[in-house]
């Protein structure tokens, strides 16, 4: 596959900006916040902004931009858009709680006196993923990251 192909495609380029951009500000939101770096972040799902958030509207707008609004490309990445943030504040949301409410049963397991094997619960269920999904403000930010690479990208580059 010739790489040049996907440097000169404008959706892909403003999706990957988008993503690297959500990833690099939520890492940095999180060093500041908890104070310390944690490289696991740059790469890690929830947080501020959501970055599928962020992805997906910078290739809707990209979309409308190179294609305009009645082409099938912008009305797959509407389509697409809505789908991925209903998904991270819904579904993906309610998943990071059920991984937070499996996390505190096993370590209330294990700090337990009854006779159970903490080693066989311990690789039975290994400690859960509890940033899944996103609340509505971090997708908003997302969206509008996106948007603004998107626009950066159209009109400055």
């Amino acid at each position: 596959m010739n790489l040049n192909f996907l440097l000169s495609n404008p959706l892909i380029n403003v999706s990957v900006a988008a993503w690297l951009s959500a990833q690099l500000i939520k890492t940095l939101l999180d060093a500041l916040k908890h104070k310390q770096f944690d490289r696991r972040r740059l790469a890690g799902a929830g947080g501020m902004p959501s970055s599928h958030s962020a992805v997906t509207c910078a290739v809707l707008l990209t979309a409308y931009y190179q294609y305009g609004f009645d082409s099938p490309v912008f009305a797959l990445a509407f389509v697409l858009a809505l789908i991925v943030m209903y998904d991270a504040t819904g579904v993906r949301w309610a998943a990071g709680l059920h991984a937070k409410a499996i996390n505190h049963i096993v370590e209330y397991l294990e700090q337990s006196d009854g006779e159970i094997d903490k080693k066989a619960l311990q690789d039975m269920i290994p400690r859960l993923n509890e940033s899944l999904g996103h609340r509505r403000i971090e997708v908003a930010c997302g969206a509008a990251l996106g948007f603004a690479i998107a626009v950066i990208a159209h009109f400055f580059l």
